[in-house]
């Protein structure tokens, strides 16, 4: 089984029966999680009942990204049974932040921190974190495994970065936010559904997921606006959907 489930996608705060933002990824029974946003703990609990993720990467401290993190760390500090510490890859502000909710126990009792950006060989993936444009510091993803590539954006403005994060991707997360007055800013850290699409079409993906999305947002517009500008699949990270990964197949 080689698949990516959505947990979540919205932004800033999750909308009635949605979640923020959070994948889980299984490759052939090697389980990573990629952001743990609000809400997204149940629907992990839901998917893989002893919440036991082989890695979790994350890519940057806002809680609608990261927080959920915190609720895994209770689960697995004060449960019935110590496990190993779980590889946790995030820049450094991640622990920073939810440290603060812990200050009387160290997170590194469950995690065993990684920082990005960064290169690192994660399980059956080559895992590299590349900087991007956000409010704070903020790492995409990309995973390559047996041919197969698949790049999350995390949170970012318009970036030539996009371009090499998803190149030839067979499945590209991209933000879509949305947010309304952003694109009237000269810095730019979020995205539209639009430059979505234009930057998976740059990266030459062969299939683009929208996520991401600013509560109250109309995902079948989004998805409308992204595929005019990139031509190829595209989806809303739905909660519950799942997506197979697949390497590109030669024309």
């Amino acid at each position: 089984m080689r698949q990516v489930t959505v947990l979540g996608g919205c932004g800033a705060f999750p909308e009635p029966g949605r979640a923020c933002s959070g994948f889980a990824v299984d490759w052939d029974g090697y389980r990573l999680v990629l952001d743990l946003g609000y809400g997204t703990l149940p629907r992990l609990l839901d998917l893989w009942a002893d919440a036991t993720p082989d890695a979790i990467v994350i890519s940057h401290e806002h809680p609608d990204h990261c927080i959920d993190l915190h609720g895994l760390f209770r689960m697995r500090y004060y449960g019935p049974s110590r496990t190993p510490r779980v590889p946790l890859y995030c820049p450094p502000g991640v622990l920073d932040r939810l440290g603060g909710l812990e200050p009387d126990v160290d997170l590194r009792a469950v995690f065993d921190p990684h920082p990005l950006p960064g290169a690192y060989n994660v399980g059956p993936f080559s895992l590299t974190g590349v900087e991007v444009p956000h409010y704070v510091p903020t790492s995409g993803i990309r995973l390559e495994a047996d041919g197969t590539v698949l790049a999350y954006s995390g949170d970012t403005g318009p970036s030539p970065v996009l371009a090499d994060l998803g190149r030839d991707a067979d499945l590209f997360i991209v933000e879509a936010t949305d947010r309304p007055g952003e694109t009237e800013h000269t810095t730019r850290n979020l995205m539209t559904s639009t430059e979505a699409g234009e930057w998976a079409r740059r990266a030459n993906a062969r299939s683009l997921l929208l996520t991401h999305f600013w509560p109250g947002n109309d995902r079948t517009a989004a998805i409308a606006a992204a595929r005019t500008a990139f031509g190829g699949d595209v989806w809303a990270a739905d909660e519950g959907l799942v997506l197979p990964l697949e390497p590109r197949r030669p024309a």
